[in-house]
């Protein structure tokens, strides 16, 4: 999808439901997914999208560093909502990097790297063989200074639409959704490539 008047429809969304906002992008893509790491509040944005399009893509990249309470509440979310599922995995095992290289920290040279192979590869490849032109995301305003400068609709470097139906939602308004459809949490997440709450890790810049 493209040619889109972004800034018009962005202006559009504000006053627009996620079902109503999700419901145009779905209506209007050939070929849309919608990605997720299974962190707290993901399975809003996995219901949202699954209940106008049940046998939606859903394109798990797993690092290899999730808690075991992630793991649980990926395969709970998988079978009650019946999510169709595509796996892609770093192409080296976790226990071999832990030897060669281990978790560089952020100030460390080997970051870049240890983010390539955990996140960046396995999601390049991932987009390269579904080849999507809607991608369905969960960034909201506030969680970072770049994801503040977009709006519900906003393009990827490769020329992808991405929508973020809950862009304007806060968190209270996220647990309100969830408490709505009866919907679980989970908060014991952790992101390797991130190491802080508000930092990038180069998937959406």
């Amino acid at each position: 999808m493209v040619n889109l008047n972004i800034d018009e429809l962005n202006n559009e969304f504000q006053n627009k439901s996620p079902q109503q906002i999700t419901a145009w992008a779905i209506s209007n893509a050939k070929n849309p997914l919608v990605t997720t790491n299974f962190r707290p509040y993901e399975v809003a944005i996995l219901h949202l999208c699954t209940q106008i399009k049940p046998d939606l893509k859903v394109i798990w990249c797993d690092t290899g560093y999730n808690t075991p309470q992630t793991y649980n509440h990926a395969e709970d979310l998988i079978e009650s909502l019946k999510l169709n599922i595509h796996l892609y995995v770093p192409q080296q095992t976790t226990a071999h990097r832990d030897v060669v290289l281990g978790i560089p920290d952020v100030g460390d040279s080997r970051h870049e790297l240890f983010t390539s192979q955990v996140k960046l590869e396995p999601f390049k490849r991932a987009m390269s063989e579904h080849k999507p032109d809607v991608w369905f995301t969960n960034l909201r305003k506030g969680q970072t200074v770049f994801r503040d400068s977009i709006g519900v609709l906003s393009y990827s470097k490769e020329g992808i639409l991405k929508v973020s139906p809950f862009y304007n939602y806060t968190d209270e308004q996220l647990d309100d959704y969830l408490k709505e459809y009866n919907l679980p949490n989970e908060f014991k997440y952790y992101d390797p490539t991130k190491v802080l709450a508000n930092r990038e890790c180069g998937l959406h810049i």
